[in-house]
């Protein structure tokens, strides 16, 4: 799908940004390249759509030398995300999805239609079609951006630090459904970044950049489990996660498969028996088919207690969780740093199938940080 054949980059004053790079991507891979500042890594993906030219080697999109297309055309060809997404303030939303397809000369009907279907995928309603950009809140004028690459179908998109101005957990959130929109379009991604959690969640596969030198490509794991250098150990961070206990890999392997839940039809005196029968402050709400509503605590059910109402009148809606495919070095993120007790485990029909709390992860923290340490104090043990 992409290649860089000996790709080189000499700006004026003989500064190389890109030396010598040689790498080879299949379609629908989600690339991610990464690195200090400076290192190379935008201006070689700017290459590719000749916002850069190359000082020598050649670049080809599935086969084709890419120095042999009109650059306007090339451009129109491969969609374009960047941190400031650059909506056009006086058009429509439904305007600046279909700048491009535009551009194609599609007609006004498959244009609109185009928009609608996108709009579906990042769970965005029809009504926001005919809106302008200042109505929109920052996460959803980044869906709208990323929209906008996809809109004419190419199949491959460059993205540089896009999620880069949001806050961290609409960054968050948006990264996870950006991951598997991919996977549902099955798009080439190129993908830029300096955050090492963001590549680690997004790759397929990582190129570490420096100095405008290839460092490693590999997938998450393997880089984890065998960075090339000490530049790379201390760039990825020593203190990562899981690196210990690389036989864990999902939320399925580490939950608790049987959490304590209530129907949606009881009554808060109910919840407060079960709450205090299993010792807990909380409960999952599911339907007669085990399908996540939300939750209940005890601040929901001591403001609402003097009512006579049911669960299903009081839960709290706004929750997050994960599918059990999820990496859980991800979801340890969200729960250490995001400050979460505990993320609720769903299968793809969002049926509720588990729960990982922070006391599930005392082991894998445990292993990951002090793992070295412990062994160390036996080995001396033993001597």
């Amino acid at each position: 799908m992409l290649k860089f054949d000996h790709v080189t980059k000499v700006y004026k004053g003989g500064k190389k940004a890109v030396a010598d790079l040689n790498l080879e991507f299949n379609p629908g891979e989600f690339i991610v390249f990464i690195g200090p500042s400076g290192c190379g890594k935008t201006t070689t993906m700017k290459m590719i759509n000749r916002l850069i030219e190359p000082s020598s080697g050649n670049i080809y999109i599935n086969g084709k030398n890419i120095m042999e297309k009109d650059p306007v055309q090339l451009r129109r060809e491969i969609g374009y995300v960047i941190q400031q997404i650059g909506l056009f303030p006086h058009m429509t939303i439904q305007e600046n999805i279909s700048l491009i397809p535009k551009l194609l000369k599609w007609p006004e009907e498959k244009r609109r239609t185009r928009a609608k279907e996108l709009l579906k995928l990042v769970n965005m309603t029809d009504d926001y079609l005919d809106r302008y950009p200042h109505e929109l809140s920052g996460g959803q004028q980044q869906r709208i951006g990323v929209l906008r690459a996809l809109a004419a179908d190419q199949p491959l998109i460059l993205m540089d630090e896009p999620f880069g101005a949001l806050d961290p957990i609409t960054r968050d959130s948006l990264q996870d459904e950006f991951k598997k929109l991919q996977q549902t379009l099955g798009k080439t991604i190129v993908f830029v970044t300096h955050d090492m959690d963001e590549a680690l969640k997004l790759a397929d596969r990582i190129v570490i950049m420096k100095d405008g030198q290839l460092v490693q490509v590999g997938t998450p794991d393997e880089i984890l489990r065998e960075p090339a250098n000490d530049f790379v150990e201390e760039f990825i961070g020593k203190e990562r996660l899981l690196q210990a206990r690389p036989n864990i890999q999902t939320v399925e392997q580490v939950m608790n498969a049987n959490p304590i839940t209530i129907t949606e039809d009881k009554s808060l005196s109910e919840a407060i028996q079960i709450m205090k029968e299993k010792r807990v402050d909380s409960l999952l709400v599911v339907d007669g088919n085990k399908v996540l509503k939300g939750y209940i605590d005890v601040e929901i059910i001591d403001q609402n207690r003097k009512k006579m109402v049911q669960v299903a009148d009081v839960l709290e809606t706004e929750f997050f969780a994960v599918e059990k495919e999820t990496l859980v070095r991800d979801t340890i993120r969200k729960i250490l740093i995001m400050g979460m007790k505990y993320v609720p485990v769903v299968d793809r029909r969002k049926r509720l199938v588990g729960i990982v709390t922070r006391a599930s992860l005392v082991d894998i923290v445990y292993d990951s940080i002090w793992g070295d340490v412990q062994e160390e104090i036996e080995t001396k043990n033993v001597g």
